[in-house]
Formats: C-alpha cells, sequence, structure tokens
C-alpha cells in the first residue's frame, strides 16, 4: 500500500511534472539564445558553474556537504563527464546550427540509446520485444528527421548539428547505465557533486579555446538566459526531480521524457520565431511512440480505454 501511495500521480504531481517538462524544455530554449553570442564550452561552464554554487548553498544551508571520498570524486568525474560535459557541449554545438526544437526531439531519443547501452553493459537490463520496437520506430524517427540534410534537401539544420545532439543523447545513455552504481547515497548530494566536478572539468576547455575575456560585453539577455539555465533548468530542475522521484516513483517520473519536446517546441515556436516542418512533427511522433514501446504502459491503458474491454 505504501508503494501505490508513493506512485500516485494526483493533480499536484501532474502539475509538477509538466513544470519539470518546461524546466528542462526550458534549457534548449536557453542555449539557443546562449550560442548566438558565446561560445559553446564557456556556455557549459556557466551553466553547470552557477548550478553547482546554487547547489553547494543549498547543501550548506541544510548542513550538510559534499563527500570527501577522493575515489568516490573520481566516480563524479566520470558521471559529470557523461551527464554534463559531453552532452552539454554537444547540444551546445548542434543549437548553433539547428533549431532548438529540432534538438530536443533529437535529445528525446537517450532513453533508446540508455536501453541499447544497458543491455551490453548490465547483466539484469536486457531488450525484450517492446524495448526492441521502441528502439525501431525511435530510430526510424531520427532517420526522418536526418533525411533532409543527408539528401541535401530543405532541412531546418546541419547534419553536423544533428549528430552532435544525437550524441548527446547516447552520452546520456552511458550517463543513465553508469549512475546507477551510485545508489544509496543522498541524491542531492551526488547532483551536486556531479555539476561540481563537471565545472572543474569544463574550466580549462573554456579557458583555453573559447578564451572568455575576449567576448564583448554580455547583453542583460545574455546574463539573463544563463541565470535561467543554471538556476532554473539545471539546478531547479534537479530540486524539483528528487521531490518527485519521492512522491510519484520513478515510472511515473519518467512520463517527462514525453512532455520535454513539446515544450521545447511551444517554446522555440513562440518566442524564437521556429517553425517545425513536418519532419520534425512526423519524427516526434515516432519518436514518442518509441518511447511508448519502450515505457510499456500505454499500450494497457490503451486497450482496458476501448469500448468493451470489459
Amino acid at each position: 500500500m505504501q508503494e501505490q501511495h508513493q506512485n500516485h500521480m494526483g493533480p499536484k504531481e501532474w502539475s509538477l511534472l509538466l513544470v519539470l517538462a518546461l524546466l528542462w524544455g526550458g534549457s534548449f530554449f536557453f542555449f539557443k539564445i546562449l550560442v548566438s553570442v558565446v561560445p559553446p564550452f564557456t556556455v557549459v561552464l556557466g551553466r553547470v558553474g552557477l548550478a553547482a554554487l546554487a547547489l553547494n548553498l543549498l547543501l550548506v544551508i541544510r548542513g550538510t556537504s559534499l563527500p570527501r571520498d577522493g575515489a568516490l570524486w573520481m566516480r563524479l568525474l566520470l558521471l559529470g563527464l557523461l551527464n554534463n560535459v559531453i552532452p552539454f557541449s554537444a547540444i551546445a554545438f548542434g543549437e548553433s546550427r539547428i533549431s532548438s526544437g529540432l534538438a530536443a526531439i533529437l535529445n528525446a531519443t537517450t532513453p533508446v540509446f540508455t536501453i541499447i547501452v544497458a543491455h551490453f553493459m548490465t547483466h539484469d537490463e536486457k531488450m525484450r520485444p517492446g524495448k526492441i520496437l521502441g528502439i525501431l520506430l525511435g530510430f526510424f524517427g531520427v532517420g526522418i528527421l536526418i533525411a533532409p540534410a543527408l539528401t541535401g534537401g530543405k532541412t531546418q539544420g546541419s547534419l553536423a548539428g544533428e549528430l552532435a545532439c544525437l550524441a548527446a543523447a547516447l552520452s546520456y545513455g552511458f550517463g543513465g547505465v553508469y549512475g546507477r552504481r551510485f545508489r544509496g547515497l543522498p541524491p542531492l548530494q551526488i547532483a551536486t557533486g556531479q555539476l561540481t566536478a563537471s565545472t572543474a572539468l569544463i574550466f580549462p576547455l573554456s579557458i583555453l579555446i573559447d578564451r572568455p575575456w575576449t567576448l564583448p560585453t554580455l547583453s542583460w539577455n545574455v546574463w539573463g538566459a544563463f541565470a535561467g539555465i543554471a538556476l532554473l533548468s539545471t539546478a531547479g530542475a534537479f530540486i524539483l526531480y528528487f521531490r518527485l522521484l519521492a512522491t510519484a516513483g520513478a515510472t511515473n517520473l519518467s512520463l517527462v521524457t514525453f512532455l520535454l519536446p513539446i515544450m521545447a517546441l511551444l517554446l522555440g515556436t513562440l518566442f524564437l520565431g521556429e517553425h517545425p516542418g513536418w519532419t520534425a512533427l512526423a519524427g516526434l511522433l515516432l519518436i514518442g511512440t518509441g518511447l511508448a514501446a519502450i515505457d510499456g504502459r500505454l499500450l494497457p491503458i490503451f486497450l482496458r480505454s476501448r469500448p468493451g474491454a470489459d
């Protein structure tokens, strides 16, 4: 009975889930603003650095601190590399070439890559028919998205930008599987630790490659985008994520995967003047159907909802 209570999705949980999808979808919106004037590694440094500062302050307020185990910090560096440095850098590079909505749709393939990585890197999470169907549908959707760039047709961006966003999803897949080794540790400490480690990793890249001190004076809009992507889409989203994880459960929380690209598309359309073409919408539909097959819950719900199903 306790588990059912924890996994209950009432109006409050659904509202928070929509907010979480908006926060994570908003990161693609903020990325698009930032990469137009700031080099990718510096964009990532601003995101993880400000978010790490905010979460470290939260730990201090709560009277806790980061772990001091050297071996654990080596693992946090790898987790930060897979979950933050590589994917954030790839998305920043990608969004300098493609729309924010398309980047979010491609990023929605993360569960597809996670299933593939888990199949080869774990002993207890092997592919099953529903997951294989989901993978095939997901990759078919990706094929529709990148086909215009491959064939030289009308497209919303470059093949390099699209492949970079797929590389980010693949890195998230590895990060998701590797992150399961941190079970049992306080989630907020792990989130803060990986963001702190990510800051240490990306800082020299920003200094040596981007030379941020040579940038022109940034406008208030750019600083606002930095605050939004770091404090709202990263630090705030982490806090909300763990709150929902405790009340709604991991299975219900995974529904955010379906909502995130929709939120990103809406933000891009309303505020950035982006106009997703039919390939973007068709790709989103196929990837979403693939995610539903992987999720495994929507088909039984559909079958029960049909007339005469009872």
